[in-house]
């Protein structure tokens, strides 16, 4: 036995040991074993990458894989990995080389183009069958923003949320948003999705009384600075309740709401 495992088993008797003193509740040693989980054990060392298998435990889902920059071998075989301990996986960023690749090894693996998105669902179960709770909205200003907002939808349906999609509601023709925010206000949390000026967002959040989250894309001319006026927009929005990601962020947004809505379910303040 080595000093790492004993260090390791001496911290869980003591957490145990308090627990049954009453010092710690059980909710307390949940919170420290999500903590000070063995790492180690839980990370499986390719030659290129290493797995945190670790990751569904600590943070509710597993580890996620960006393709951009991998070789197609390389993301087929962390994907491999990834499923010898998860029952889904989902990778952004995905060519349609890398969904050969996959798909070659794991043939249940579907591949969403637009969203540039590839998922792995127990037991080839469509993405739309996985929903358990939470109720998401992805708007998107214009169509040249859906595969951003796409990227989001799927993220939020592989980890088990009902959503809902609004397409071309841009504030360049506000009826067209107005029209739809009644059934926009049916969701728990809103992801606004816009580039040119970045306005969406603002409006939404004027109208709703829910989280929106806002993502900013690099569609626009050439005073849009590849995304960086919707962003600053944004940022700089006066409606309360928005939080803001990273320029074509949809995943971040995506996986931020989904949180939002397993915190709620869980009965989180």
């Amino acid at each position: 036995m080595n000093d790492k495992h004993v260090n390791h088993e001496q911290q869980l008797r003591d957490l145990l040991t308090k627990v049954r003193s009453g010092e710690h509740s059980i909710e307390d040693a949940m919170l420290a074993l999500k903590v000070t989980g063995s790492a180690e054990s839980a990370a499986a060392k390719l030659d290129f990458a290493t797995i945190d298998h670790d990751r569904s435990r600590r943070c509710g889902f597993p580890e996620v894989v960006f393709c951009q920059g991998k070789t197609e071998g390389d993301t087929a075989a962390i994907a491999t990995e990834i499923l010898t301990r998860s029952d889904r996986v989902l990778l952004t960023r995905a060519s349609a080389g890398h969904a050969a690749a996959v798909r070659q090894t794991i043939p249940r693996a579907e591949y969403h183009e637009r969203a540039r998105c590839l998922t792995i669902t127990p037991e080839g179960q469509p993405l739309a069958e996985l929903a358990k709770s939470g109720h998401a909205a992805v708007i998107c200003a214009g169509t040249s923003d859906l595969p951003v907002a796409s990227e989001a939808a799927t993220t939020l349906r592989i980890a088990g949320n009902r959503v809902s999609e609004f397409t071309d509601i841009g504030v360049a023709g506000l009826h067209r948003l107005l029209e739809r925010i009644p059934e926009i206000r049916t969701a728990s949390v809103i992801v606004a999705v816009a580039g040119m000026e970045g306005a969406l967002p603002s409006v939404v959040a004027g109208l709703v009384d829910k989280p929106v989250i806002a993502v900013p894309t690099s569609v626009g001319y050439g005073a849009s600075f590849a995304g960086l006026s919707a962003l600053l927009t944004m940022l700089n929005s006066c409606a309360a309740g928005i939080g803001v990601v990273n320029i074509d962020n949809g995943f971040g947004a995506g996986y931020l709401a989904s949180q939002i809505n397993q915190a709620a379910s869980h009965g989180s303040p």
